[in-house]
Protein backbone atom coordinates (compact mmCIF):
# COMPACT_ATOMS: atom_id res chain seq x y z
CA UNK A 1 0.00 0.00 0.00
CA UNK A 2 2.91 2.18 0.59
CA UNK A 3 3.43 2.28 -3.28
CA UNK A 4 -0.62 3.85 -3.53
CA UNK A 5 0.39 7.23 -2.53
CA UNK A 6 3.66 7.75 -4.59
CA UNK A 7 1.51 6.77 -7.74
CA UNK A 8 -0.67 9.55 -6.35
CA UNK A 9 2.26 12.35 -5.94
CA UNK A 10 3.21 11.12 -9.71
CA UNK A 11 0.27 11.71 -11.60
CA UNK A 12 -0.03 15.94 -10.32
CA UNK A 13 3.32 16.40 -12.20
CA UNK A 14 1.78 15.29 -15.73
CA UNK A 15 0.78 17.99 -17.83
CA UNK A 16 -1.22 17.43 -20.38
CA UNK A 17 -0.15 17.54 -23.96
CA UNK A 18 -2.02 20.81 -25.52
CA UNK A 19 -2.36 21.30 -29.14
CA UNK A 20 -0.47 22.83 -30.98
CA UNK A 21 -1.00 26.52 -32.32
CA UNK A 22 -2.05 27.37 -35.97
CA UNK A 23 0.30 29.32 -36.77
CA UNK A 24 3.36 26.84 -36.09
CA UNK A 25 2.24 24.29 -38.69
CA UNK A 26 3.06 27.46 -41.38
CA UNK A 27 6.53 27.93 -39.73
CA UNK A 28 7.41 24.15 -40.28
CA UNK A 29 6.13 24.78 -44.08
CA UNK A 30 8.30 27.16 -44.71
CA UNK A 31 10.98 26.12 -43.17
CA UNK A 32 10.89 22.77 -45.69
CA UNK A 33 10.76 25.21 -48.62
CA UNK A 34 13.40 26.90 -48.01
CA UNK A 35 15.98 23.93 -47.01
CA UNK A 36 14.36 22.29 -50.50
CA UNK A 37 14.99 25.29 -52.48
CA UNK A 38 18.04 26.02 -51.15
CA UNK A 39 19.50 22.05 -51.47
CA UNK A 40 18.09 22.39 -55.13
CA UNK A 41 19.74 25.92 -55.51
CA UNK A 42 23.06 24.54 -53.94
CA UNK A 43 22.80 21.17 -56.42
CA UNK A 44 22.54 23.83 -59.76
CA UNK A 45 25.95 25.86 -58.71
CA UNK A 46 27.30 22.64 -58.11
CA UNK A 47 26.39 21.60 -60.94
CA UNK A 48 26.69 23.91 -63.50
CA UNK A 49 30.11 24.64 -65.03
CA UNK A 50 29.77 28.20 -65.37
CA UNK A 51 28.61 28.69 -62.38
CA UNK A 52 30.51 26.61 -59.64
CA UNK A 53 33.11 27.66 -57.55
CA UNK A 54 35.58 26.39 -59.25
CA UNK A 55 33.84 27.20 -62.95
CA UNK A 56 37.40 29.03 -63.90
CA UNK A 57 38.84 25.58 -63.18
CA UNK A 58 35.97 23.51 -65.23
CA UNK A 59 36.29 25.98 -68.21
CA UNK A 60 39.87 25.29 -68.23
CA UNK A 61 39.91 21.28 -68.33
CA UNK A 62 41.80 19.97 -70.92
CA UNK A 63 39.83 18.44 -74.24
CA UNK A 64 40.17 14.79 -73.03
CA UNK A 65 37.51 15.50 -70.37
CA UNK A 66 35.08 16.49 -73.12
CA UNK A 67 32.67 14.68 -74.59
CA UNK A 68 33.56 11.91 -77.44
CA UNK A 69 32.40 13.18 -80.87
CA UNK A 70 32.08 10.01 -83.37
CA UNK A 71 32.29 10.50 -87.19
CA UNK A 72 30.94 7.62 -89.37
CA UNK A 73 32.57 7.47 -92.88
CA UNK A 74 29.08 7.29 -95.02
CA UNK A 75 29.03 5.01 -96.91
CA UNK A 76 30.61 1.31 -95.92
CA UNK A 77 34.12 1.07 -97.77
CA UNK A 78 33.87 -1.79 -100.23
CA UNK A 79 37.08 -3.10 -101.42
CA UNK A 80 38.01 -6.31 -103.66
CA UNK A 81 41.41 -8.13 -102.08
CA UNK A 82 43.43 -11.28 -102.53
CA UNK A 83 45.50 -12.01 -105.79
CA UNK A 84 44.20 -13.25 -109.04
CA UNK A 85 41.90 -16.28 -109.07
CA UNK A 86 40.95 -15.46 -105.10
CA UNK A 87 39.07 -12.11 -105.39
CA UNK A 88 37.29 -11.59 -102.34
CA UNK A 89 35.67 -8.35 -100.60
CA UNK A 90 35.92 -6.42 -97.71
CA UNK A 91 33.03 -4.25 -96.95
CA UNK A 92 34.44 -2.16 -93.71
CA UNK A 93 31.87 0.56 -91.59
CA UNK A 94 34.94 3.16 -90.34
CA UNK A 95 33.86 5.69 -87.25
CA UNK A 96 36.71 8.18 -86.14
CA UNK A 97 36.64 9.42 -82.46
CA UNK A 98 37.87 12.55 -81.59
CA UNK A 99 37.28 14.87 -78.58
CA UNK A 100 37.57 18.33 -80.71
CA UNK A 101 34.97 19.53 -83.12
CA UNK A 102 37.45 21.42 -85.34
CA UNK A 103 39.50 18.29 -85.86
CA UNK A 104 36.05 17.00 -87.00
CA UNK A 105 34.72 19.66 -89.00
CA UNK A 106 38.55 19.18 -90.78
CA UNK A 107 38.15 15.31 -91.05
CA UNK A 108 35.00 16.08 -93.01
CA UNK A 109 36.36 18.30 -95.59
CA UNK A 110 39.23 15.82 -95.97
CA UNK A 111 37.38 13.01 -96.39
CA UNK A 112 37.66 12.31 -100.21
CA UNK A 113 41.43 11.90 -99.38
CA UNK A 114 41.04 9.93 -96.24
CA UNK A 115 38.97 7.54 -98.39
CA UNK A 116 41.16 7.37 -101.05
CA UNK A 117 43.98 6.37 -98.85
CA UNK A 118 41.64 3.92 -97.14
CA UNK A 119 40.52 2.29 -100.01
CA UNK A 120 44.51 1.61 -100.62
CA UNK A 121 44.59 0.63 -97.45
CA UNK A 122 41.94 -2.16 -97.43
CA UNK A 123 42.27 -3.42 -100.57
CA UNK A 124 45.89 -4.43 -99.80
CA UNK A 125 45.01 -6.70 -96.93
CA UNK A 126 45.34 -10.33 -97.68
CA UNK A 127 42.74 -13.06 -96.38
CA UNK A 128 44.73 -14.95 -93.31
CA UNK A 129 45.37 -11.42 -91.88
CA UNK A 130 42.15 -10.10 -92.07
CA UNK A 131 40.43 -13.85 -90.62
CA UNK A 132 42.71 -13.23 -87.31
CA UNK A 133 41.40 -10.77 -84.26
CA UNK A 134 45.26 -9.10 -84.18
CA UNK A 135 44.83 -8.99 -87.93
CA UNK A 136 42.15 -6.50 -87.61
CA UNK A 137 43.52 -4.57 -84.66
CA UNK A 138 46.59 -4.09 -86.67
CA UNK A 139 44.22 -3.07 -89.66
CA UNK A 140 42.43 -0.72 -87.49
CA UNK A 141 46.03 0.88 -86.25
CA UNK A 142 46.53 1.25 -89.57
CA UNK A 143 43.57 3.23 -90.46
CA UNK A 144 43.94 5.64 -87.42
CA UNK A 145 47.41 6.50 -88.61
CA UNK A 146 46.38 6.92 -92.38
CA UNK A 147 43.76 9.06 -91.42
CA UNK A 148 46.03 11.19 -88.73
CA UNK A 149 48.17 11.09 -91.74
CA UNK A 150 46.01 13.26 -94.64
CA UNK A 151 44.93 15.57 -91.74
CA UNK A 152 48.31 16.59 -90.59
CA UNK A 153 49.12 16.41 -94.62
CA UNK A 154 46.52 19.39 -94.80
CA UNK A 155 47.81 21.23 -91.77
CA UNK A 156 45.04 19.81 -89.44
CA UNK A 157 46.30 18.09 -85.93
CA UNK A 158 46.05 14.25 -86.70
CA UNK A 159 46.93 13.55 -83.07
CA UNK A 160 43.32 14.66 -81.64
CA UNK A 161 41.94 11.94 -83.60
CA UNK A 162 42.28 9.39 -80.84
CA UNK A 163 40.59 6.59 -81.96
CA UNK A 164 38.90 4.30 -84.92
CA UNK A 165 36.54 1.66 -84.80
CA UNK A 166 34.85 -0.85 -87.21
CA UNK A 167 31.65 -0.94 -86.44
CA UNK A 168 30.64 -3.39 -89.24
CA UNK A 169 33.14 -6.10 -90.79
CA UNK A 170 32.27 -8.34 -93.80
CA UNK A 171 34.59 -10.70 -95.69
CA UNK A 172 33.08 -12.53 -98.80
Amino acid sequence: MASEPAKKEAAPNVQPIKPAKKGNGKLLWIIIAVVVLGGAAGAWFAFKPGLAADGAAAASKPAAHAAPIYYKFDPAFVVNFGGEGSARYLQVTVEAMSRDMKVMESLKNFEPAVRNDLVMLFSAQDNATLMSVDGKEKLRAATLASIRKVLDGEGGNGKLIEAVYFTSFVIQ
